[in-house]
């Protein structure tokens, strides 16, 4: 079940999704931005298309190791020992990290992460946004039209300095989106490798 630090209602996401608002203080997330403001955003390409948001990968990368990517920064290694701790991992177990950058009006579409990750870990920087989620379809189904028309069944507002953890049923069982941001937005992912 969701948990929410400093809450008394839970939110309505799946199971397997957990929350905790005020992860980190506005001073750790003012260096966390700085520190950022130092790196190499890429465009990202998806089918074809070239998305509105950068990114930026370190470690293990989404195309299983054909592209060099550079080691995890130093300034994520604190925030990624906090996440692991929240999970009940070593910190060594999320391989792989991705820092997005959303300028305002940018969104991400529906999707289900990289099938070699398998844990998912997030934290939202400056702005919040709404993450939504609808049951998973494989595309095999959505080509042969055997699904009604799809939409969100689970949704939850991700404040600034605020993180999550995804796994199980959350992770595997649905695909998530978050709608056009209203102001710049960066969001800190780390992932474990599926085993």
């Amino acid at each position: 079940m969701a948990s929410v630090h400093g809450s008394l209602f839970e939110p309505d996401v799946p199971d397997g999704f957990s929350y905790r608002s005020a992860f980190i203080s506005a001073d750790e997330e003012t260096a966390l931005v700085a520190d950022i403001g130092g790196i190499e955003f890429a465009d990202f390409e998806m089918r074809g298309v070239v998305a509105r948001r950068r990114v930026a990968f370190f470690g293990a990368s989404y195309d299983a190791g054909r592209t060099g990517t550079p080691p995890i920064p130093e300034f994520l290694l604190p925030l990624r020992a906090r996440i692991a701790e929240w999970a009940g991992l070593d910190a060594g177990a999320f391989a792989m990290a991705l820092i997005n950058a959303y300028p305002p009006g940018a969104p991400i579409g529906w999707h289900r992460d990289a099938p070699q990750y398998d844990m998912i870990a997030g934290v939202s920087l400056l702005t919040d946004c709404r993450m939504t989620f609808r049951p998973y379809v494989s595309p095999t189904a959505v080509r042969a039209r055997v699904t009604a028309r799809r939409t969100a069944t689970h949704e939850i507002q991700l404040e600034p300095r605020s993180a999550y953890l995804m796994r199980g049923d959350a992770r595997a069982g649905y695909e998530h989106h978050i709608p056009a941001v209203a102001a710049l937005r960066y969001s800190i992912t780390f992932r474990t490798l599926r085993s």
